[in-house]
């Protein structure tokens, strides 16, 4: 039997193609800069964001998906 979680994946949204992988992204890059022993030099952070993403992110809170990779979540961890 085929369950609803083999079938989707836990995101938050609305749109879960605007905030899963700019949120994997954001952790991604402090993890990097955590194995590299360089997050502490870190004192501010600019991102840009391009094509349809751009033009839509605060609608689909791509902004905050963002902001909560770079603090250390993923989308199977926020609540």
């Amino acid at each position: 039997m085929i369950s609803v979680f083999d079938i989707f994946k836990i995101s938050i949204g609305p749109s879960s193609s605007h905030t899963v992988g700019p949120m994997k992204a954001g952790k991604q890059f402090v993890d990097t800069l955590q194995e590299k022993g360089l997050l502490h030099k870190v004192t501010r952070l600019v991102v840009d964001v391009y094509g349809s993403l751009s033009l839509t992110g605060k609608g689909h809170h791509t902004d905050i998906a963002i902001i909560l990779g770079l603090s250390g979540y993923l989308p199977d961890t926020v609540d």
